[in-house]
């Protein structure tokens, strides 16, 4: 399938291959069985985030943010609207820096709630600071580039 699409299954990091002439919206994960492009946030852990961060070509924006964290928990309303509004065109994850400080600390990050954009395999953007569902679904639509343009 040379017309495809590599995507890691955010529930149980398997890679999938999704055919770009197929609507995306209903593809499923051929181990679990889960949709690849849910318009839901997903939740991470650092396997299945280093994965998907490694080998996506479709957009995935990734909120780093704590519990304890004010902003990021007002934050996450607004990150869910922007999920449901690019639903097919990225997917949209968090991931705990509580629970993960080993992953906080190898990727730099200072300060949350923190959007990093993901794309073939490199970091693309990063956004710092709670933001409404518009401003994030700009950043992403300003900073990526279809997947079928890998470059």
């Amino acid at each position: 399938m040379s017309n495809a699409h590599r995507l890691t299954c955010l529930d149980c990091g398997q890679l999938n291959r999704v055919a770009t002439d197929r609507p995306a919206l209903g593809a499923k994960c051929g181990t679990c069985g889960a949709a690849l492009l849910s318009p839901k946030v997903a939740t991470l852990d650092p396997a299945i985030h280093d994965k998907a961060s490694r080998n996506d070509e479709l957009p995935l924006l990734v909120d780093y943010w704590a519990p304890w964290c004010g902003p990021c928990r007002m934050m996450a309303p607004e990150f869910a609207k922007a999920a449901a509004q690019l639903a097919g065109k990225a997917r949209f994850a968090k991931i705990n820096t509580e629970d993960h400080p080993a992953l906080s600390q190898r990727l730099g990050i200072r300060g949350i709630p923190l959007l990093i954009l993901w794309q073939n395999g490199r970091e693309v953007a990063r956004l710092p600071g709670a933001r409404p569902a518009d401003q994030i679904a700009g950043f992403v639509l300003q900073n990526t580039q279809p997947a079928a343009a890998r470059g």
